[in-house]
C-alpha cells in the first residue's frame, strides 16, 4: 500500500503538470480567436498566479481542517473543472473568471502533496515527484498540437480537463490507501496553526523563502526567455529557437528522474550545493561570446540539468531542518515564494533586456542562483535536524 499510495500521487502530481504548459501551446490560437494583444496573455497567467499564492499560504489551514487527501482531491476537481470552463469561454474576460480555480487548485495540491512527501518519503521520491510534473507540462502541448490540428483549442482544454477529470476518479477510489501514513501524519500535526508570523519566528525561514524567491526567478526566468535568447543574441530562426528553449525543459525532467538514483548519503543540502554549482557552469556556457551555439546549446542543457534537485531538495529538507509538525506551514508559504518568484523576476529581466541587451540572460540567471546558495547555507547553518525517519 505505500509503494501504491507512492503511484497515486505521482499521478496527482502529472494532473499539477498539466495545466501548466496549455496555455503557452494554445495562446497564439486563442489571441487570434478573442482578437486581444499577444502580450495579454501575461494577464490571464498573473491572476492564475495570484490565486495559487493565495491556496499556498492557506494551504496550512486547510491541510489541518480537512486533510491531505481531501485537500488534493478537490483541488484536482477545481482544475479539471476550470480546464473545462476555459474550453467555454465566448469573451477574453471570461478567462479571468476560469483563471481563479485554476490558481486556487494548483496551489493547494502543490503545497499539500509536497509537505506529505517531505515527511513520509525518501529525496529521491522527492525528485521523482517532480519528475511526473515535468512530464504533465511536456504531455499537455502535444495534446493541444494535436487538437489544434484536428480540431480546436477549445477540443484541447476539454480533452486535459477529461484527464484531469479521470484522475479525480482514481483519487476518490484510492482514499483507503492513505491510511497507511495515517498514525505518522497524526503524531506530527500541529495542535494550532502555525500561521506567517509563527513561521517567520522559526530560525532559518525568512533566509529560505528569499533563497526560494531567487532559485524560482532564476528557473522560470530560463523557461521563458531561453527562445528569445536565441532569436535576439544569437540570430537564430524562431522555429529553431524554440526547439533549443525545450533543451531546458528536458535537462530539468531527465535530471530530476536521475536525481532519484543518487546514494541515499548524499543530503540536500549537498544536492542543493551541486545543483547550483552545475547550473552555474551552464550559466557561464551560455555567456560564452562565440559565434557558435553549441556551447549555449549545451549550457541551457546543463542549466537544466543543475536546476534540476534545487528545489526537490529545498522542499524535502523543510522537515528536517525546520521540524516536522512545521513543515505544513512552511512549506506553503515557500510555494508563495516561489510563485512570487516565477510571477514577478520574468517582466523584470524583459524590461531590461529591453533597454540593455538579451545577453544579460546568463547573468540575470547566475545572480540568482548565487543568492539561492548564500540564502540556503545562511538558514541551513546551526539548525538541527528533526526530521522522522522515512523509507
Amino acid at each position: 500500500m505505500f509503494l501504491l499510495l507512492l503511484a497515486v500521487i505521482y499521478l496527482a502530481f502529472i494532473s499539477l503538470g498539466l495545466p501548466d504548459s496549455l496555455l503557452g501551446a494554445a495562446w497564439p490560437v486563442m489571441q487570434q480567436h478573442f482578437h486581444v494583444p499577444l502580450p495579454y496573455v501575461g494577464f490571464v497567467t498573473m491572476v492564475i498566479s495570484g490565486n495559487t499564492i493565495i491556496s499556498s499560504l492557506l494551504s496550512e489551514r486547510m491541510t489541518h481542517r480537512f486533510g491531505t487527501r481531501a485537500v488534493t482531491v478537490f483541488s484536482v476537481f477545481l482544475t479539471a473543472l476550470a480546464l473545462y470552463g476555459f474550453s467555454t469561454v465566448r469573451s477574453f474576460p471570461m478567462l479571468f473568471v476560469w483563471a481563479v480555480p485554476y490558481g486556487l487548485g494548483a496551489g493547494a495540491i502543490d503545497a499539500a502533496l509536497n509537505n506529505y512527501v517531505a515527511l513520509h518519503y525518501s529525496s529521491r521520491h522527492m525528485s521523482w515527484l517532480h519528475c511526473f510534473w515535468g512530464v504533465g507540462t511536456i504531455i499537455s502541448p502535444y495534446i493541444m498540437s494535436y487538437a489544434l490540428t484536428r480540431a480546436t483549442w477549445e477540443a484541447g482544454y476539454r480533452t486535459v480537463s477529461a484527464i484531469q477529470f479521470g484522475i479525480v476518479a482514481v483519487l476518490l477510489l484510492s482514499l483507503p490507501l492513505w491510511r497507511v501514513n495515517a498514525s505518522k501524519s497524526a503524531a506530527v500535526k500541529r495542535e494550532k496553526v502555525l500561521g506567517l508570523r509563527g513561521a517567520f519566528k522559526i530560525k532559518g525561514v525568512p533566509a529560505v523563502l528569499i533563497g526560494f524567491f531567487a532559485y524560482c526567478a532564476a528557473e522560470s526566468t530560463a523557461m521563458i526567455w531561453a527562445s528569445s535568447y536565441f532569436v535576439k543574441s544569437r540570430g537564430v530562426a524562431e522555429g529553431t529557437a524554440a526547439a533549443y528553449a525545450a533543451l531546458f525543459f528536458i535537462g530539468i525532467t531527465a535530471g530530476r528522474f536521475a536525481a532519484g538514483f543518487a546514494p541515499s548519503s548524499l543530503s540536500d543540502r549537498s544536492s542543493i550545493r551541486i545543483g547550483v554549482a552545475a547550473a552555474l557552469c551552464g550559466a557561464a556556457l551560455i555567456a560564452l561570446p562565440l559565434s557558435v551555439d553549441t556551447a549555449a546549446i549545451i549550457g541551457f542543457v546543463v542549466l537544466g540539468l543543475g536546476c534540476a534537485p534545487v528545489y526537490p531538495a529545498i522542499i524535502h529538507a523543510t522537515p528536517d531542518h525546520f521540524g516536522a509538525e512545521n513543515s505544513q506551514a512552511i512549506i506553503g508559504i515557500q510555494m508563495a515564494a516561489a510563485y512570487t518568484g516565477s510571477t514577478l523576476m520574468p517582466p523584470v529581466f524583459g524590461a531590461m533586456a529591453s533597454v540593455l541587451k538579451m545577453e544579460l540572460l546568463p547573468f540575470y540567471i547566475a545572480g540568482f542562483l548565487c543568492v539561492t546558495v548564500a540564502m540556503m547555507e545562511c538558514s541551513y547553518r546551526g539548525v538541527c535536524s528533526k526530521a522522522p525517519a522515512v523509507l
